[in-house]
């Protein structure tokens, strides 16, 4: 055997051990993972299932509300919840409603067993309790942002809606017209987390994409310390849980058209559908605007764009231990190069285009009540091409070509 073939035999057994790698999360760990489950069974006194019985859970800080109703085997199930505590209220017609407080702190599913409900009698007590505590028990200043808000909030910005709904609801962060945002006293010192996959680069309209605000079920913004467990550029955190189909019993989706100043247009659109062992949503926006980015001058001058964003994000959950999902996401944005006046009377036409593809699979695996384990591979790409004017007298003060791409793939095992 030549030295060559040994090497090479070396480096293909460290390439599959690190890629099967895998790691044991205790249940009281924090990890950058902040989505979990919540099962139960609603019986009677008898121990007898209760069918068809409202179960809800509810936070008042997030405004976070989610429903279903138990099967024919008095079972209930939440997915994609995102990690902060609960009320979890349980009606069902002839039985006393039960009201309890949960947490949600890890992706190790809370199974809440039998929740035995009480027959309604013909005298009722009212007790009287603090609805939930407002206060949040976590060691670093941060904010939640539920879909529920990021629906109202009021965005502007074509192609960069993360940027508008960090600046919007989270302190200490300062933006400009073009899509940057940046943490308090530091720049380019952003981390996103997006279900696990961390991307470290400037989000922004001129040099990334980001993904449609349809697409986000959660954003957990930290601009205190974080935790150990998210490494380099840590000024700001965003750790964001994207939307499942996973365990819709009936399609759901949206279409919207808003219109504006500059001829600005933008159609979006979402859909979601599954079922109780599969699921899958898409979120599709479309943007355009004569008012693109920023321009130099009062007036907006050859500052024509448009951005397309497209994300998918399916599951399957074959058994009640394992889980395996798929995030894909593409998108481009195209526009022209703002103009000064000088430059529009020259008749400068410099153009850039940005694309953008991100593939990140996932499996998790529940080994037990206090251990999980997770593998997440994942590769993302941007590519950047700047195009001069046709004629390249007319760019001042100089004309140039560029093409630039980054990549970034690797994997995370928590």
């Amino acid at each position: 055997m030549t030295l060559q073939k040994s090497i090479s035999i070396i480096f293909a057994s460290v390439f599959f051990l690190m890629l099967f790698q895998v790691s044991v999360l205790n249940i009281a760990a924090q990890t950058s993972i902040s989505s979990g489950t919540i099962t139960g069974t609603a019986v009677d006194p008898n121990n007898a299932v209760v069918s068809g019985a409202n179960v809800e859970v509810f936070n008042a800080v997030t405004n976070y509300r989610q429903v279903v109703q138990t099967d024919s085997n008095g079972s209930f199930r939440f997915n994609n919840v995102p990690f902060n505590s609960y009320r979890l209220t349980i009606n069902a017609d002839g039985f006393e409603p039960i009201v309890r407080q949960i947490e949600v702190q890890t992706i190790v599913p809370l199974n809440l067993n039998s929740q035995s409900l009480v027959v309604l009698g013909n005298q009722a007590t009212v007790e009287i309790t603090s609805d939930q505590n407002l206060l949040e028990n976590v060691p670093t200043t941060q904010t939640n942002v539920n879909q529920t808000l990021l629906q109202r909030l009021p965005t502007s910005s074509p192609a960069s809606g993360l940027s508008d709904a960090v600046i919007l609801t989270a302190p200490g962060i300062a933006t400009d017209a073009n899509g940057f945002f940046h943490p308090l006293g530091d720049h380019a010192q952003t981390s996103i987390f997006l279900d696990n996959q961390p991307i470290s680069d400037q989000q922004s309209t001129a040099f990334s994409t980001q993904l449609p605000l349809e697409a986000f079920q959660s954003l957990t913004i930290v601009t205190g310390t974080p935790n150990a467990e998210y490494g380099d550029k840590t000024s700001l955190v965003i750790d964001a849980v994207t939307r499942s189909g996973l365990g819709l019993k009936r399609p759901t989706g949206s279409l919207a058209l808003q219109a504006g100043s500059f001829s600005a247009v933008q159609p979006s659109a979402t859909l979601g559908f599954g079922g109780e062992r599969w699921g899958n949503f898409s979120a599709f926006t479309f943007n355009r605007s004569k008012r693109f980015l920023d321009p130099p001058e009062f007036e907006s001058l050859h500052n024509d764009g448009t951005s397309i964003n497209f994300f998918n994000r399916a599951d399957y959950s074959p058994t009640e231990q394992d889980t395996l999902r798929l995030n894909f996401y593409v998108s481009r944005n195209k526009f022209e190069t703002p103009n000064t006046y000088d430059q529009e009377e020259r008749g400068q036409d410099q153009q850039q285009r940005v694309k953008t593809v991100n593939i990140a699979p996932g499996y998790v695996r529940v080994l037990g009540r206090n251990a999980v384990m997770t593998v997440n591979p994942f590769y993302r790409r941007d590519d950047i091409e700047f195009t001069p004017s046709p004629n390249p007298l007319n760019d001042e003060l100089s004309t140039l070509s560029q093409t630039r791409s980054l990549a970034n793939f690797g994997f995370r095992s928590v």
